[in-house]
């Protein structure tokens, strides 16, 4: 009996190639809590179609997670989105977006791995969220900027005050962002490769 189907299984677009000037791979994350934009920034930012691991939200996690700011929200990420981008010709930005509900937190370990910077998004409405994100990350010791995206309903503050807020050292860069436009996201990661740099040229990249 002959198995073979007459289907033609479709391959990957020619978009998705990865470019044949290549010469360098780079892993970034993008982590924040629920609802702040990361799966749209991924998206956004994207050349690729981004993978996504969204789900519908259900009763489990009433009482659980923390929406707030975000009621309307009916999906979310539960394991990472996945994106990418060139930066230049040589250089191309893997994007690893983390699930916000604390109770997948458990997976960020196993995404910062590897990871040479990170991108912490905030949400002016739930800036103490921020605090268990940034420290993550300076526990795995993974450098990061902060965006802070741009919502409509949030509270607007200068950046000097979010960076008191925030307790941020100097030398980390904090900018606005609107994670649904492609060109702010880009910003961002252009900001955190500036960052990356001029850590590197001091000796405090290893």
């Amino acid at each position: 009996m002959d198995f073979k189907s007459s289907e033609t299984v479709p391959g990957p677009r020619a978009e998705d190639h990865l470019p044949h000037t290549a010469q360098a791979a780079v892993k970034i994350v993008i982590v924040g809590g629920f609802g702040v934009g990361k799966t749209t920034m991924v998206g956004s930012v994207s050349e690729i179609k981004p993978l996504t691991t969204e789900e519908t939200m259900t009763q489990a996690g009433v009482g659980v997670d923390d929406n707030y700011g975000s009621d309307s929200k009916t999906a979310t990420t539960v394991a990472m989105d996945f994106g990418r981008i060139s930066i230049t010709d040589q250089l191309v930005l893997y994007l690893f977006g983390t699930p916000g509900q604390e109770r997948f937190w458990f997976l960020w370990n196993g995404l910062f791995e590897g990871a040479l910077g990170a991108v912490v998004l905030v949400d002016t409405r739930r800036l103490e969220v921020s605090f268990d994100v940034m420290g993550r990350l300076e526990e795995c010791g993974v450098p990061f900027v902060v965006a802070v995206n741009t919502f409509p309903d949030g509270p607007r503050y200068a950046l000097p005050e979010l960076r008191a807020a925030l307790d941020l050292s100097e030398e980390i860069p904090i900018l606005e962002c609107d994670a649904r436009r492609r060109a702010s996201s880009k910003e961002v990661l252009m900001t955190l490769m500036r960052f990356l740099h001029s850590l590197a040229m001091t000796g405090q990249l290893t």
